[in-house]
């Protein structure tokens, strides 16, 4: 079965990022569009840096390019689910020791240049909630960025204040994005993960403090990145369904060894005790992630990020489709035991608990 339910969880969707590159049928936005459909998407996940997908200034600005934009879409047989600053949030907050290696992020014109590199990334995101707005979108997905993630372990001891004043300036440099996004009517959702400051609940708890709950801050919910940190990922969606906005069903296994754990003694993805898998080759509980999304009223889509270290992107995108169509609700409009309802009687439910008139 795959299909969108009116009343549940829309899906498959596809994340495009992990699969463009320069050959066809992955470098043109029309090819990759009908490749996904064929293997059962609905929806794509677009990444907003690439021109071959979109001209995001363009977006943001002309209503005309939107509609010609998610006609092509619908064309191909996909609609577009939500669009992808990711690259570009991380560069809204970069601490210094990480300068060179996220240059690789923006226009080679910004290498060198933290300030004008922030400047561009904090423009990226703006221009993305109004592209939103125009593609008739209400979610985008981000990253955070990470000015404090070479304190992440307490050692040496961090000084007083520290943290706080991480978490603050974080707040004001996103303060005025989330508020555009706000105008635009888009949630702006920060995928928790691994090397940005929002990596956890608490880290998502500190900054949505310092933004005064600002009501288009949310999440985006990826259970393989509280799989490697061994997070109860259930219980997360128990605590924070309210802000999830955004779900990205990728997969994860977990196997600590006497020689390395959780940080991974520098070792590459392969012989890491923690690894990304494609569906349903790692450890993931996706029908209690699914259960639990439908339970809270989740009605976003669910979107393939396809990673693994070990199954080619071609095998992984063909077997995803079908994995998250298995896995997909159709809330239930009615009780399973109606048929047994004997109907509402005021006078009768006080005989039931022995009440009468007088009492």
């Amino acid at each position: 079965m795959t299909g969108t339910h009116d009343n549940g969880i829309k899906g498959p969707g596809l994340f495009l990022a992990q699969f463009l590159d320069g050959h066809p049928p992955f470098d043109d936005l029309d090819t990759i569009t009908r490749w996904a459909a064929s293997l059962g998407y609905r929806g794509v996940q677009m990444p907003t840096v690439d021109p071959r997908l979109i001209d995001l200034e363009l977006a943001a600005d002309s209503q005309d390019y939107c509609d010609e934009l998610t006609g092509r879409c619908a064309e191909a047989g996909v609609a577009i689910s939500e669009l992808s600053t990711h690259l570009q949030g991380q560069l809204v907050a970069v601490h210094p020791a990480f300068d060179e290696l996220f240059d690789g992020f923006a226009p080679a014109h910004l290498h060198g240049r933290p300030d004008a590199r922030r400047h561009w990334a904090e423009s990226q995101l703006k221009l993305a909630a109004r592209a939103s707005r125009r593609l008739g979108l209400t979610a985008h997905g981000t990253f955070s960025g990470a000015l404090l993630w070479p304190y992440v372990y307490p050692w040496p001891q961090r000084p007083s204040g520290l943290i706080e004043e991480g978490f603050a300036e974080l707040a004001r440099r996103w303060r005025p994005i989330l508020d555009v996004f706000d105008e635009q009517g888009v949630d702006l959702c920060f995928e928790i993960h691994p090397g940005e400051d929002l990596h956890d609940g608490a880290t998502f708890e500190r900054f949505l403090d310092a933004v005064d709950g600002h009501p288009r801050a949310k999440i985006l919910f990826d259970p393989s990145h509280m799989v490697l940190q061994q997070l109860d990922y259930l219980g997360f969606i128990d605590r924070y369904h309210e802000r999830i906005g955004m779900f990205h069903v990728k997969d994860a296994e977990f196997t600590p060894s006497a020689r390395s754990g959780v940080y991974g003694g520098y070792q590459g993805w392969v012989d890491r005790p923690g690894r990304f898998r494609s569906l349903g080759d790692g450890q993931v509980d996706f029908k209690g992630i699914f259960s639990r999304l439908t339970q809270y009223g989740y009605d976003g889509w669910a979107v393939l990020e396809w990673e693994c270290c070990l199954k080619d992107a071609a095998q992984g995108a063909a077997e995803g489709a079908a994995f998250i169509a298995s896995h997909l609700i159709k809330r239930a409009d009615k009780s399973f035991d109606d048929f047994a309802d004997t109907g509402s009687d005021p006078a009768r439910n006080r005989r039931l608990l022995g009440l009468d008139e007088t009492h």
